[in-house]
């Protein structure tokens, strides 16, 4: 069966979907043929979040522009988007009632560890309230829930052991992102085996893309690049990560919707293959020749991380990442620079 066949008519819920990732997938859903509903409070690296600039992000205006292109772009391809704070049990729950998801992907959390680190109370109570509301009414008899995709990081690994982990490897996160997502994940397959929920548990590592402004480190230098300012990393960029171009994690959880063999499965969804931060550095300088590199300490709370093997992906949902970060990290510059373009005014208001 095709990808488009699997995929058609499937009425998918993506909550906490009208993010960075969300809103990749559910546009790659909806061109399937799936009827994609997003729930989302617009509070966390998003509309609502940039009003005041909660998140004190540097570019803000830059930032509003980004946030403004995912949203034309979900309603220009016809997507309801149903703002509402997936905290509130019960108007969630109406929400689902009304929708009647057979798939329920669950996006909703704080998204970045040093946020999770210094902000633990709002990290819970947007992570794992979120999470108990949505698993609550998947397993309720109003639900015809057949998947539970919930994503994960490869934060819960904590420090890698040797070079690469697999989804056997011992979990041992650091922090408060790591362990909270790798609390959800218990919580999650705990839901399987009292009431028989089926889910599926992806961990992404190191992405980058088009619309992002969680403050990840390939947005981060893009965007330091085009505002002249310096770049900053840590141990001369030695660190070797596990970049994901934002296609190759949309292909691999499609893949996995409706897919007997992801039932109750873990799956590393990198691109497979570890790259230092030095290397993606030095396609910044060949786009932006003019910048500056400061190198600072290594913050003690970031693990140290390196390839995720991907082969139980590739044996069990057919998943074949296709964007090693020489090709999807200057795609990844070209639209920045085409983004700004369209309206160079942004860069000066951000100086």
């Amino acid at each position: 069966m095709s990808e488009h066949q699997k995929i058609e008519g499937k009425k998918i819920a993506l909550i906490g979907g009208a993010g960075f990732i969300g809103h990749n997938l559910a546009m790659h859903l909806h061109s399937l043929g799936a009827k994609v509903n997003i729930i989302d409070g617009m509070q966390v690296n998003n509309l609502l979040s940039l009003v005041d600039n909660i998140d004190d992000l540097p570019y803000p205006e830059l930032s509003s522009a980004i946030i403004n292109e995912r949203t034309q772009l979900l309603k220009s391809s016809k997507i309801n988007i149903r703002v509402q704070d997936a905290r509130d049990y019960h108007a969630l729950s109406r929400l689902l009632n009304d929708i009647k998801p057979n798939v329920i992907i669950q996006l909703a959390a704080v998204s970045h560890a040093n946020r999770s680190n210094k902000d633990p109370y709002s990290t819970f109570d947007h992570s794992f309230r979120t999470l108990e509301n949505s698993l609550d009414w998947a397993r309720s008899k109003d639900s015809n829930v057949e998947q539970f995709i919930f994503f994960s990081s490869s934060m819960v690994y904590g420090n890698f052991k040797g070079d690469q982990v697999d989804e056997d490897s011992r979990c041992e996160p650091l922090g408060i992102y790591g362990a909270l997502k790798y609390g959800s994940e218990k919580i999650v397959i705990g839901y399987k085996q009292t009431f028989g929920l089926p889910y599926t548990i992806i961990r992404p590592s190191a992405l980058y893309g088009e619309r992002c402004i969680s403050r990840r480190v390939g947005q981060i230098f893009i965007e330091n690049s085009l505002m002249g300012k310096e770049i900053v990393m840590s141990d001369e960029g030695r660190e070797s990560l596990d970049f994901t171009y934002i296609n190759d994690l949309v292909d691999g959880v499609t893949k996995c919707i409706g897919n007997k063999n992801a039932l109750n499965e873990t799956f590393n969804l990198t691109y497979g293959k570890a790259c230092s931060i030095a290397d993606m550095s030095e396609i910044i300088k060949q786009h932006f020749p003019k910048t500056k590199v400061r190198n600072v300490e290594r913050d003690k709370l970031m693990p140290k991380r390196g390839t995720l093997n991907v082969d139980k992906a590739r044996g069990l949902i057919g998943y074949n990442p296709n964007w090693p970060l020489e090709k999807g990290y200057p795609q990844y510059i070209d639209w920045y620079k085409n983004f700004i373009s369209k309206d160079p005014k942004i860069i000066n208001k951000e100086n």
